[in-house]
């Protein structure tokens, strides 16, 4: 199991819109993060910034990503998501959310 955390920042007049989109988030979208093998996934807000955290089970993690990645109804999920986003000038080449190093975790 790999876990990951990511950050991004949502637009202060977005977050309202952003918190609703995912009190009511698509069975589609919830369904294929299943189908990717993620775990235990958790979004959190504090002071302009969203941050990521979920457990990955699968065995090829670029695989199930774009599997995510080229279903219809993710592809839709993420044009009402993205607009409320705004990524970090220091994000990685590719990436939308800004993955974190992990420094401690214990069990």
């Amino acid at each position: 199991m790999q876990r990951f955390g990511s950050v991004i920042q949502v637009k202060p007049e977005k977050l309202e819109e952003y918190k609703k989109l995912h009190k009511n988030a698509w069975q589609g979208v919830l369904d294929m993060i299943t189908k990717c093998h993620i775990r235990n996934y958790s979004i959190y807000y504090k002071d302009g910034y969203l941050f990521s955290y979920y457990e990955y089970i699968g065995n090829d993690y670029d695989a199930d990503m774009a599997k995510m990645a080229a279903d219809p109804t993710t592809q839709k999920w993420w044009d009402y998501c993205e607009p409320c986003q705004e990524p970090l000038d220091t994000r990685g080449p590719g990436e939308w959310w800004a993955n974190m190093e992990e420094v401690f975790h214990h069990d």
